[in-house]
């Protein structure tokens, strides 16, 4: 069906058509809108989810624990410091194998207050064993976060998966939304080690030393088996659906000499700025990388990289140009730009293509504007 939505009621819309068998929330701007949608489903019928309004963000992923443990469908969804405040529990999440999805509406994290998109929340959990996927377009987080489920849910995975959208540039932007019936696509959750409520059994969750580091292992070969398990559930998609995704969105970028490289809304922008340099002779690309976790494997031999992140790791330097330069070696040059909802044109980003200095670092708008 075609409709229209926002980022966020695209979200709770996929929600419903996945049918979670719990659903923790609590409200935070500006990701409040997928709860009081999926409520909203929920109070009507449509969905017959037990939907439990919890008292804190860290009490949310506690239920969602809870529940997946046990081998049921979860769901919730939170921004900037309600996923500080989870902190402790998404690392129990991952740790425990358990496949939650959740919806993070990107928003910058305070002092000072700020309800405007940034990636540094979702950056902040970068190393707690969540996936983490990062989407442009409406339809995007909706097919997205349909995926979600079925990647996390996959026993080469069984890891939690982080849906991120840019808090109000997408989250609260209408678009055209085309929703499916899932059908088959999504197979009833069966989780290992779930936890049987019919047959208790006591359970020690204390690791000694000669143990611990096995399941830290585990983690991280479940996380190598991921772009397999990733490719395999976006190609079935498209087959289905018939629209496809990759771990980047590449556009013009067969014969581009120097490419942008960012995520969300700005590696969106960046395909109008492509445009633009194009009309005067510049052989620019834009290549929007859609996982951060696991990180893909990315050729870009013999090209200039302008990476523009939209957080910053004090003392280091952009998070995203860092993973760049780690992974592939290239010294890009790093643009630090849209920190807390700066505004950010496709302008700005052909301006930072004509100014680019392999290997080093510019601030916009405190190191001024070329």
């Amino acid at each position: 069906m075609l409709t229209l939505a926002t980022g966020n009621k695209a979200v709770a819309a996929a929600v419903k058509e996945a049918r979670p068998l719990v659903i923790a929330a609590y409200p935070i701007t500006p990701q409040t809108e997928i709860v009081e949608q999926i409520a909203e489903y929920v109070a009507a019928g449509e969905l017959s989810s037990q939907y439990i309004p919890v008292e804190s963000e860290h009490s949310a992923m506690a239920a969602c624990i809870g529940a997946s443990v046990t081998g049921g469908r979860t769901f919730t969804a939170t921004s900037s410091h309600g996923l500080l405040y989870m902190h402790e529990m998404v690392h129990w999440a991952a740790g425990a194998r358990l496949p939650i999805v959740m919806a993070n509406v990107n928003r910058s994290v305070g002092p000072g207050w700020n309800v405007w998109a940034e990636h540094t929340d979702a950056f902040s959990q970068r190393d707690t064993g969540w996936l983490q996927v990062f989407v442009s377009t409406v339809q995007e987080a909706y097919d997205a976060t349909l995926m979600a489920f079925k990647i996390a849910e996959h026993e080469g995975v069984l890891l939690p998966v982080m849906v991120n959208l840019d808090g109000f540039t997408l989250s609260h932007i209408m678009q055209s939304l085309e929703t499916v019936e899932i059908g088959d696509f999504l197979p009833p959750m069966h989780l290992p080690h779930a936890i049987d409520v019919e047959q208790p059994c006591a359970y020690g969750p204390l690791t000694g030393p000669a143990d611990y580091f096995k399941f830290r292992w585990d983690i991280e070969r479940s996380m190598r088996d991921a772009p397999g398990v990733i490719a395999e559930v976006e190609r079935e998609f498209g087959e289905r659906f018939g629209r496809r995704y990759g771990p980047t969105e590449d556009y013009r970028c067969e014969d581009a000499d120097i490419l942008v490289i960012a995520l969300g809304t700005l590696g969106k922008e960046a395909e109008v700025a492509v445009d633009l340099l194009r009309a005067e002779g510049v052989k620019a690309g834009s290549m929007r990388l859609r996982w951060f976790r696991p990180f893909p494997d990315l050729d870009l031999r013999g090209r200039d990289v302008v990476v523009i992140d939209r957080d910053y790791s004090f003392g280091f330097g952009g998070v995203l140009a860092h993973s760049i330069r780690s992974k592939t070696g290239v010294e890009p040059f790093s643009v630090i730009a849209g920190l807390g909802g700066q505004e950010v044109t496709y302008d700005d980003i052909a301006d930072f293509v004509r100014m680019h200095t392999p290997g080093t670092e510019y601030w916009f708008g405190v190191n001024g504007h070329v």
